[in-house]
This record gives C-alpha cells, structure tokens and sequence, in this order.
C-alpha cells in the first residue's frame, strides 16, 4: 500500500469510499462468533421482538470495524493515531453499509504532520449510522 502524502492531500479530499454487502442474519453470526458479542438481540429474532424491535440488527460495532477498515485501506494501520466514532442509528438487516471520509484539518503534533478525516457510515438510503473522526500521520 503506498499511503499518500502529507503535502498531497487537500482539505476537502474524499477517501475511496468502501461498500459492503448488505448486512444478513449469516453476517451477523460469524460477527458475533469472532467478537465473542452474543447478544441475542443481535441474533435471535423472538428475543428482538420482545424488545420491540421489527427483526435482529447489526452490532454497532461491526459498522465500527468496516469505519476502520475504510481508514486502513487509505494509510497502514501504524499511521492512525486515533480513531473516534459515534452510533447515530440502527443498522438493519438488508442495509447495505456504505463507509465514507473527507480530509478537514490538516496540522502538526508530536513532530508528525497529521490530517483529520471526518468519517461515517450510512446505509443505502443516505441514512447515517456512525459518525466520527480519524486522525492520521502523513509523511
């Protein structure tokens, strides 16, 4: 992966977005079997509709690992020097995640020239389901 470089990189850039598979009951299983979350809200559909909801719904931080990935597939992971997300909804079965990033700050801290990417997920309605921030180290 060649990361970009600091004096390259505009405010106002946009990362290359990153598309998902629509989110299914399969997806969310082998989630929660590799995060160790079995929360039956998650996974079992009669415990979901005790709880008032129409169906199961994706782990917030399944989105939160694909926010990730997107900022991974831009710079090596030991260039992310924080990464700050907030839930702002539900991500359903059958939403599609779209993740997407857009350079805002760039400056200078620690003796590295950094850059701020304001980051978030979004289903296939433009709906938002994660909001945050990145910051990274740019050469």
């Amino acid at each position: 992966m060649t990361a970009p470089r600091y004096n390259d990189v505009k405010i106002g850039d946009a990362l290359p977005s990153l598309t998902l598979p629509a989110i299914n009951r399969t997806t969310l299983a082998l989630y929660a079997g590799a995060s160790g979350d079995h929360n039956p809200i998650h996974i079992d559909i009669d415990f979901a509709r005790k709880a008032r909801m129409p169906d199961v719904f994706a782990h917030g931080m399944l989105s939160a690992a694909y926010l990730g990935r997107l900022v991974a597939g831009w710079v090596p992971q030991t260039q992310i020097r924080s990464l700050a997300i907030r839930f702002t909804g539900i991500t359903h079965v059958g939403n599609q995640p779209t993740c997407t990033g857009e350079v805002v700050e760039k400056f200078e801290a620690d003796g590295e020239m950094r850059v701020k990417v304001s980051i978030k997920c979004s289903n296939q309605y433009g709906e938002d389901k994660l909001i945050g921030e990145a910051v990274v180290a740019l050469a």
